[in-house]
């Protein structure tokens, strides 16, 4: 898994690629660790568009973010192209609680609006 991550005006972006599970799920924590520690709402847009695959410790890993926004009154936007993780979200029904974008650019629009 390759995690690369940086700072936006509005946002951090954090762009994964490999796969999302009990392998590469640690090092997705050490990626957010400084992230969600910093003070104020977290606003942080992942993009997951080259995750082929999430299991359920990487699926625990973007709750737990996803609940953490919450708690600070941020957002988390995960940028998700059809396929494996889209439908992993649909069958737990999380997909009605993630805010998903089908592109960086987009994600980055929906921050700028509500700024």
């Amino acid at each position: 898994m390759i995690v690369r991550s940086w700072q936006e005006e509005l946002c951090t972006v954090l762009r994964v690629s490999g796969e999302l599970d009990v392998a590469g799920a640690p090092r997705l924590r050490a990626e957010l660790e400084p992230v969600l520690s910093s003070p104020g709402p977290l606003m942080l847009v992942m993009d997951l568009s080259e995750v082929p695959f999430c299991d359920s410790v990487g699926l625990g890993v973007l709750v737990s973010t996803h609940n953490h926004a919450r708690r600070t009154g941020g957002r988390l936007i995960l940028v998700l192209q059809e396929g494996m993780i889209s439908n992993l979200l649909t069958i737990t029904n999380l997909d009605r609680h993630f805010e998903t974008s089908p592109s960086l650019t987009d994600a980055q629009a929906a921050l700028a609006a509500a700024a």
